[in-house]
């Protein structure tokens, strides 16, 4: 008895805890369920905001849409009520067209009439205008070669003048510095003598003012012989004294030192005048024109040179 009343408790004790825990788990269920249910309802509530906002703002689009609309309405009348204003003036315009074609028409038919008289009277005299045009050009062909043959002989003319010329006045120029040279020799011979008759003094004391206008006088002959021609009538002779008073000069005891075509430097005892030359290689300094000669007696320099220098560019 006790056994069944154990069994019968125990069973019903597993059937209650049984009953217990089925209660449990449904009771989370609805849990569950309920919280979905909420969530559910707070979407549906987001939606309905969404939704409602989506509303209201279809709705300012809608009127502004309808504003935009009705603008384009009035725009749209404006511009056919222009169009009809337009067609009106292009009839009118069209008219008038028409009404001076014919009027032109008219004065072209006239004018046709007009050319054709001159046609024909044209015709006649063609062949005259023809005739005096190429006995014109023909005219004006012959009087401008023989123009031109012209001017040809007087610009020879003109240029033979002038050779003629420049070599009068160089053959001229030779005769006057042969009578120059003459006159130098001369005076240096005189200078001479009366050195020789003098006691010797010294080179500061000593009166170069005639030696050393020989030398400005022979570095001028020099430079006028080297732009003469070679058939220049006295040339030779003139070149022989020049030769013979240099050596006249160097007995006397003067020296002209030879700078053309030298190169120049810092350290030369001389006053230059410098000029860019095309002619020279760059950064070179060459001596190409002597103004005043330097001039030495017995090894002392009694006059420094003027030169000008040609620098390379």
């Amino acid at each position: 008895m006790k056994k069944t009343l154990l069994i019968i408790t125990f069973l019903g004790a597993t059937s209650l805890f049984a009953q217990q825990q089925q209660d449990s788990i449904l009771e989370n269920k609805i849990r569950k369920i309920e919280a979905q249910v909420n969530k559910q309802e707070q979407d549906i509530k987001q939606i309905s905001l969404e939704l409602e906002k989506d509303y209201w703002t279809y709705r300012g689009v809608k009127k502004e849409t309808q504003k935009k609309i009705t603008q384009q309405k009035k725009t749209i009348d404006s511009l056919k009520q222009l169009i009809n204003m337009s067609n009106q003036k292009l009839v009118l315009v069209n008219d008038n067209l028409d009404s001076k074609i014919k009027q032109t028409d008219e004065t072209v038919f006239s004018n046709n009439s007009k050319i054709s008289e001159l046609d024909n009277s044209l015709d006649k005299n063609q062949l005259y205008w023809i005739i005096a045009t190429l006995g014109t050009l023909l005219l004006g062909g012959l009087l401008f070669w023989l123009l031109g043959k012209r001017i040809k002989t007087s610009k020879t003319d003109v240029e033979t003048q002038i050779k003629n010329t420049k070599t009068a006045l160089e053959e001229e120029s030779v005769k006057l510095d042969n009578k120059l040279v003459e006159v130098l020799e001369t005076q240096l011979k005189l200078k001479h003598e009366e050195s020789k008759s003098q006691p010797s003094i010294s080179n500061k004391k000593a009166d170069h003012s005639l030696a050393l206008k020989v030398a400005d006088e022979i570095i001028r002959i020099q430079k006028n012989l080297s732009r003469m021609d070679e058939s220049t009538k006295g040339l030779k002779q003139l070149n022989s004294s020049v030769q013979r008073i240099q050596d006249n000069f160097a007995a006397n005891g003067y020296e002209l030192v030879e700078m053309i075509g030298k190169e120049y430097n810092e350290g030369m005892k001389v006053t230059a005048n410098f000029v860019p030359s095309e002619n020279i290689e760059t950064g070179n300094e060459i001596i190409t024109r002597i103004i005043k000669p330097q001039v030495n007696y017995k090894g002392t320099m009694i006059q420094s040179a003027q030169i000008e220098v040609s620098i390379g560019e």
